[in-house]
């Protein structure tokens, strides 16, 4: 296909970005999908195809990151697109001092998604074009019990991502894509009871990770002229 884009997917052995991962295969692209899971990522190569290199990958290492970026750089000779969608959400109430569980959303959520900015802007700037998709949540845009640190990554995911969009000029394009409840297995990492509880009842109505993989692209498939600059996207039951 003569719009074939070299994109590089983060967090991509499960949920939401193994389903923007597959989705892109299929579409054409060439995806580099990177995650700490290595062992899912050979799996979801073996059943995308060749359209579909796995590398390992820790957004809160920023070596990790550089390296990255770097293997799709040598391997495809450029970078077109940037997906930062590694997130981690164990909710708890503030109350409960999970501090260590605060300080994981904070360096996977936020500083993950500044390395990849670090690593992959300069190569978008020296290329004269490149495009950021930012998976946020609809956490960025409200506030619920257990959730404060959580919605705060989200809120600073967002305000990054939107702060790069002004700054940047207009041949890189910028997107931020908030989900709503999705099936994933963010919920699993909660071991805040209280949390827990609340969660389950949260997600009694969740939509497919494609619907995600959708929105992004539809982002990706426009003129290079139209930059698609907010995405929300959740379950009609959602309110």
């Amino acid at each position: 296909m003569d719009n074939r884009k070299i994109v590089l997917v983060t967090g991509a052995s499960s949920g939401i970005g193994q389903a923007v991962a597959a989705r892109l295969v299929r579409q054409g692209h060439q995806v580099v999908a990177g995650a700490r899971r290595i062992d899912r990522l050979k799996e979801l190569a073996e059943q995308a195809g060749p359209g579909l290199h796995p590398v390992g990958l820790d957004v809160t290492e920023r070596a990790s990151v550089e390296a990255f970026v770097q293997e799709a750089q040598d391997r495809f000779g450029r970078v077109d697109v940037l997906i930062g969608n590694a997130g981690v959400m164990p909710l708890s109430r503030l109350g409960a001092g999970l501090v260590q569980e605060w300080d994981r959303m904070i360096d996977v959520n936020v500083r993950g998604l500044l390395y990849g900015i670090a690593a992959v802007l300069p190569r978008f700037e020296a290329q004269g074009s490149g495009h950021f998709v930012t998976i946020a949540s609809i956490g960025a845009h409200q506030v619920s019990p257990t959730a404060a640190v959580y919605c705060a990554t989200k809120y600073a995911a967002w305000a990054i991502t939107e702060g790069l969009r002004l700054e940047s000029d207009p041949s890189i394009r910028v997107t931020t894509i908030s989900p709503g409840v999705v099936t994933s297995e963010l919920a699993d990492s909660i071991t805040d009871p209280t949390a827990a509880e609340a969660m389950r009842a949260y997600r009694a109505h969740a939509i497919a990770p494609w619907a995600i993989a959708d929105a992004v692209a539809y982002a990706l498939s426009q003129p290079a002229d139209v930059d698609v600059n907010e995405i929300v996207v959740r379950p009609a039951r959602q309110r």
